[in-house]
């Protein structure tokens, strides 16, 4: 396969950044073999036209399988990107593939799902020394991710699961997954993957929790809006505690100052979307009445990053290549403080593709302000040489 990383012979990597769908996809066919193919993964800019997408690559590439999302940013073999379409080949001597099609997300039959995604996973036949693992894509306006990754969990029993909100740059408007030539808003697509690959799973932010800690109480949970904190307007309080004015609430204000939730011993990121009439506040996560909320105090982002991807094989090799879903929200806290070309350099060091999301699935949990990601290393046989 031919490929942008040059010493895969797992994946072939393309990027356009063509304005043109048709010259876009065409421009990417000329990147990659897909005849060597089993299927692409095809991350997508807000700014190109998502219809002229999936006509192009239907034409382009008839009969291969090809799934993917809108996105709210790319991470190329150039690092972070904002308007390149990114399209990532997987070697047919490397992977097999099953998918599904959730549709519609909302409302989600949690057994129902959870059932079907079994019997997808006993149909899959297995092919003997190889490894298996899922991947998700949803829509990230759908407020249905929660419930996604329990039917997940409880359908794919310890199959681990990775995966990633479509995004729609900093507009929230319309998010869809693609899949079957269209894309497909209210939606997720689940695929079940087979590699002779060696992996290992990456989760990781960059927050500790602060002593400032908020009651919700008041809220409309299957909204994911919080309506009091403390007995007070939610923005109020919150902007209170940060030490800013409600005017003065953005999505880098809510980047920098993360609220968490505890589970165990673990802490994980409810990032707040917006605000909105009346001075409540959206989040990109469930949030219920009377769950306690911690305010978090960021780590040195590049820092952990780097540590976060300092990943090895059993016998000490670095990844072939790591599929990553970082969040929207950490790119924008990444630009603020004008760090991106850093950054970029540790990702591309890395071998890091993939796209910013709405929101991140791993562990059975949908968080936020996360890094999560797959890490492929060459196949154990091949190793052995």
């Amino acid at each position: 396969m031919l490929n942008v990383l040059n010493t895969s012979s797992a994946i072939a990597v393309a990027v356009s950044h063509e304005a043109d769908p048709s010259d876009a996809v065409r421009d990417m066919a000329h990147q990659i073999d897909a005849d060597e193919a089993c299927f692409m993964l095809a991350f997508v800019p807000g700014s190109i036209d998502r219809e002229g997408v999936a006509a192009a690559l239907e034409t382009q590439f008839q009969g291969l399988p090809i799934h993917g999302c809108t996105t709210a940013g790319q991470i190329t073999p150039n690092g972070y990107e904002s308007d390149a379409f990114l399209m990532i080949a997987f070697s047919k001597r490397h992977f097999r593939c099953a998918t599904k099609l959730v549709s519609p997300l909302k409302p989600l039959p949690i057994k129902q799902l959870a059932s079907d995604l079994s019997k997808l996973s006993m149909q899959f036949r297995k092919t003997a020394n190889w490894n298996r693992l899922a991947l998700t894509f949803s829509d990230g306006l759908s407020k249905q991710e929660d419930m996604l990754v329990t039917a997940l969990e409880t359908g794919l029993g310890e199959m681990p699961v990775f995966g990633g909100s479509a995004g729609d740059a900093l507009e929230f408007r319309d998010t869809a997954v693609l899949h079957g030539g269209a894309f497909h808003s209210n939606a997720a697509l689940v695929l079940l993957l087979e590699t002779d690959l060696e992996f290992t799973g990456l989760g990781f932010d960059h927050f500790l929790p602060t002593d400032h800690q908020m009651v919700v109480t008041g809220a409309v949970p299957e909204e994911r809006l919080v309506l009091e904190i403390n007995g007070s307007p939610a923005a109020a309080e919150y902007a209170r505690l940060v030490g800013v004015s409600v005017g003065d609430l953005s999505p880098q204000v809510f980047a920098e100052n993360p609220v968490l939730v505890r589970n165990n011993a673990l802490y994980h990121v409810r990032a707040i979307q917006e605000v909105q009439a009346g001075g409540a506040l959206s989040f990109f996560s469930a949030i219920d009445d009377g769950l306690l909320l911690t305010l978090g105090r960021g780590k040195e982002i590049l820092r952990t990053l780097n540590a976060g991807l300092d990943v090895k094989s059993a016998r000490g090799k670095p990844p072939d290549f790591i599929l990553g879903f970082d969040c929207f929200l950490r790119k924008l806290e990444i630009d603020q403080k004008q760090i991106t070309d850093a950054v970029s350099d540790a990702l591309r060091q890395r071998r890091v593709l993939g796209f910013n999301t709405y929101g991140e699935q791993h562990c059975g949990v949908h968080v936020n302000q996360t890094f999560v990601g797959v890490a492929f290393f060459e196949p154990r046989k091949q190793a052995l040489h």
